[in-house]
């Protein structure tokens, strides 16, 4: 990205997570518009800009009364989130990553969050690093501990809003997985080094993430997705 990454820091003290709550709900299919047929497998590196809908995305809920509605429409992917405290992942189910590079144009409603999985499992976890509209930054680990019980730890919260427009919401993000190490993004600048290696997540899928708050409804608009190894 043009600036050299930082120096490891230090295993992170947990912080709170303020909102949303850790999800108690049956992760749920959430269908888009229309059916379509599964395509031929993208390449190892691509960027979605969701011209069409793919058959490879797969969403999921936790929490919340009413169920977000993903749709794909005038090459955006937008999650709308009618209810409050209202988790929805979006997972790209074509392929298995180690070291991957996610990143995405990102814009969002107050009182909510954005953010980006890498390493995702269905039995191990995953990583999401999320990004709230105050500014607030998080690297969440994210499990499903049973059939409709799924829990997010905290591994880090933070707040930098230097490099975020807070004002329109609107901007890009990435999350690098390389090996032991997180490293992450805002419009280009490298905010976070972090070291993973006691989460024992090596490989996994890739994905988006959105969430409202205490408020709703709260929009979520992805104007694309590139996936990278550098």
């Amino acid at each position: 990205m043009g600036t050299p990454p930082p120096a490891a820091e230090p295993a992170p003290t947990q912080a709170p997570l303020p909102t949303p709550l850790p999800a108690t709900s049956t992760p749920t299919l959430i269908p888009t518009d229309a059916a379509s047929p599964t395509p031929a497998p993208p390449p190892l590196y691509f960027t979605d800009e969701f011209d069409t809908i793919s058959g490879y995305w797969e969403f999921l809920q936790s929490g919340g009364i009413n169920a977000p509605t993903p749709a794909f429409e005038n090459g955006l992917l937008r999650i709308t989130i009618p209810s409050a405290d209202t988790w929805s992942i979006g997972i790209h189910n074509a392929r298995t990553y180690s070291s991957v590079f996610v990143r995405a144009k990102v814009s969002f409603d107050p009182s909510g969050s954005v953010g980006l999985i890498c390493r995702y499992d269905e039995e191990d976890g995953w990583f999401e690093y999320n990004l709230a509209s105050d500014g607030t930054y998080s690297i969440l680990l994210g499990q499903w501990l049973a059939e409709g019980i799924a829990q997010y730890k905290p591994i880090v919260t933070d707040e930098d809003s230097r490099f975020f427009d807070t004002a329109s919401l609107t901007g890009e993000i990435g999350l690098f997985c390389e090996d032991n190490f997180l490293r992450l993004y805002v419009n280009d600048t490298l905010i976070r080094n972090l070291d993973v290696t006691n989460y024992g997540l090596t490989k996994g899928k890739v994905g988006v993430t959105a969430a409202s708050f205490a408020e709703a409804p709260m929009n979520a608009v992805f104007e694309w997705l590139r996936v990278s190894d550098k």
